[in-house]
């Protein structure tokens, strides 16, 4: 039997459980693993079932589990279950400052923003959710956004502006749209087109 390990906040193994143990029910229904949680510690052994046969599931099951703790609500981490293309990004604060609270408190102030403003701003342009808590940032979305994403967190922490970071995120969100269209265009037409 495969198992992974992960360790996760102790204030959110309430919320990966959920409401009479139905977010962790749900997970392990629709992944095929079992969830096996030490809450004093944070530890979380993730078991796959026998009759799983898509290896796959388990890192799944890693991802949405390490998600949840990271502070994203569990609607937001099932993301990661819905579409094969999402994934999980986590930028650890601490490696880019040490351990300097103060520093970290500073930068988690600008990517949050007055009220939550640049974190909701970052999610709308990127179409990315976007997680800050304790000593880390993460980031749920495709490839390209969560790329995206990542790149204006990182101008964020290494001081460009504010409104430089959402022009940056304009122009690509510009891009992605273009792209788009292009797909879109070189579709076969419909027969109601025609």
């Amino acid at each position: 039997m495969a198992q992974l390990f992960v360790k996760i906040p102790r204030e959110r193994i309430g919320v990966l459980i959920g409401p009479d143990g139905c977010v962790k029910r749900y997970i392990e229904r629709k992944l095929s693993v079992q969830l096996d949680i030490e809450s004093q510690t944070g530890d979380i052994t993730i078991t796959q079932n026998k009759d799983a046969s898509d290896p796959s599931l388990l890192f799944k099951a890693k991802d949405t589990v390490l998600a949840i703790g990271r502070g994203f609500s569990p609607e937001r981490a099932y993301k990661l279950l819905e579409d094969e293309d999402t994934m999980l990004a986590i930028i650890d604060l601490r490696e880019i400052f040490g351990r300097s609270p103060s520093d970290i408190k500073r930068i988690k102030g600008r990517l949050i923003g007055k009220e939550g403003k640049t974190r909701k701003i970052m999610e709308e342009m990127t179409e990315a959710y976007i997680s800050v808590h304790g000593h880390t940032v993460s980031i749920i979305g495709g490839v390209e956004q969560a790329e995206i994403a990542r790149e204006a967190i990182n101008r964020l922490i290494k001081g460009s502006q504010h409104v430089t970071v959402y022009r940056f995120l304009q122009r690509k969100r510009q891009e992605l749209k273009k792209r788009r269209l292009e797909l879109w265009e070189g579709r076969p037409l419909l027969p109601e087109e025609t």
